[in-house]
């Protein structure tokens, strides 16, 4: 019962923060601030976290261990560059509705984080964007994907694109966050996949 009591607390914590850090900034909320709107005490606060230094990171890691995650098991469970390539997508492009606040900090305040804390981001960052990279490379390699693409260019623009969607998406939009996936993988797939190969593809994946 305790555990999750204090997994309560912490995720209260967090959510209280994001209202705040949204509204007034990472430097324009207090510690008090944050427990006030938690319902919970300095000492609470502290068990938990030891600064708001480590709060800021704690939003900045969450959304990004889930999609390093996520592509972990895209990596695992499938052989063809093609479905795996789709799996990273669909699941990148979730996380916007599952840690639209987290995103939306992060863009916001992410100078802010310590030096120490930011190097760990990075490395994330980074280990994300090899993912991507090695997706399309094996793609080509295994004859699925066309020999004309520039590996890195193409990642880069995959990962420019599915992160604009922080800015636009919304819940209550006309479209679900799966049927968006689905119009990002459509959008992806048909520029790297070779063209006589893309209707069984998509067939194949939908």
């Amino acid at each position: 019962m305790e555990g999750g009591v204090i997994t309560d607390l912490r995720k209260r914590i967090i959510q209280s923060s994001l209202l705040l850090f949204e509204e007034d900034g990472f430097h324009g909320v207090t510690v008090r601030q944050i427990v006030e709107k938690a319902g919970t005490s300095k000492g609470g606060f502290y068990h938990h976290f030891s600064s708001k230094d480590e709060l800021l990171f704690v939003i900045h890691d969450t959304f990004i261990s889930y999609v390093l995650e996520k592509a972990s098991i895209a990596n695992a469970t499938h052989t063809s560059p093609t479905s795996k390539l789709r799996a990273i997508i669909k699941d990148f492009v979730k996380v916007f509705d599952l840690y639209k606040p987290h995103i939306t900090v992060f863009y916001q305040e992410n100078k802010y984080l310590k030096p120490h804390y930011a190097k760990l981001i990075n490395q994330k960052r980074d280990t994300y964007k090899e993912m991507i990279i090695q997706a399309i490379r094996d793609g080509k390699e295994a004859g699925e994907f066309r020999q004309d693409l520039s590996v890195e260019i193409t990642s880069m623009a995959i990962l420019g694109m599915v992160n604009w969607t922080y800015k636009w998406y919304k819940q209550s939009g006309e479209k679900s966050i799966n049927e968006i996936g689905d119009i990002f993988v459509d959008l992806i797939l048909r520029s790297v996949v070779y063209p006589e190969r893309i209707t069984a593809s998509l067939q194949e994946l939908f």
